[in-house]
């Protein structure tokens, strides 16, 4: 669940940011649409307590940010939300099931080797655990990026232009595995994008809303 309200940002010596409410439901999908340099990924910064807002209040997973000091943040952020970037910042010196035993420590849970092998499996890469990212296609690179997203149960998952570089066909096999990712884990997904290919493959999608935003004035 995601609501927001006059929620804001102003740069460091730039402009001001002022984005429309949002209330998204937990298990839907917000999708975060604009050209690059709109402020989507600031919104997402914000949404994940990445960033700290200028004004107006938020509330992401039941949890009131203003409220948490910035360590309370990372801690909640670390098992409440997942987040699949542009760039997959895999460890290349680890394997991939360290990659995600990693994400584990860094939420201060102890290291599971079950729930480990079994989302890997989920995300049908299960035969990859022991590689390293440097040998894995873009493909299954992103499928272990997800992975490591999911590997927490979080209640929101964060996607920032999940199809960038991607052809038609790959497009949409990545967007139909978000959502049904999404959909397992009964987590409210946010992409953000300026791909117009994307607002086309969710259509039907339950739950989904469109949060447009205009480019930012410098």
């Amino acid at each position: 669940m995601i609501q927001t309200r006059q929620l804001a940002y102003r740069y460091p010596n730039g402009p001001a940011l002022e984005f429309a409410d949002v209330s998204a439901q937990q298990g839907g999908v917000l999708l975060l649409r604009g050209d690059s340099g709109a402020g989507k990924s600031t919104w997402m910064a914000l949404v994940a307590g990445l960033r700290r807002a200028s004004g107006g209040e938020m509330v992401v997973a039941g949890q009131a940010l203003n409220a948490l000091s910035q360590s309370a943040c990372d801690a909640w952020r670390a098992k409440a939300v997942g987040f699949l970037p542009q760039k997959l910042h895999l460890a290349r010196a680890l394997s991939v099931h360290d990659n995600l035993a990693l994400a584990q420590w860094a939420a201060g849970v102890a290291r599971d080797n079950a729930a480990i092998g079994r989302t890997l499996a989920q995300l049908g890469v299960a035969d990859l655990a022991r590689r390293k990212p440097g040998s894995l296609s873009g493909g299954q690179a992103q499928r272990v990026a997800l992975a490591r997203a999911v590997l927490l149960a979080p209640q929101v998952l964060l996607a920032d232009e999940p199809t960038a570089s991607l052809d038609d066909d790959a497009a949409a096999q990545a967007l139909d595995l978000l959502l049904a990712t999404a959909q397992q884990h009964q987590a409210t997904l946010v992409i953000a994008t300026h791909d117009a290919r994307v607002a086309s493959r969710l259509k039907g999608a339950s739950g989904l809303q469109t949060l447009a935003l205009a480019q930012v004035a410098a």
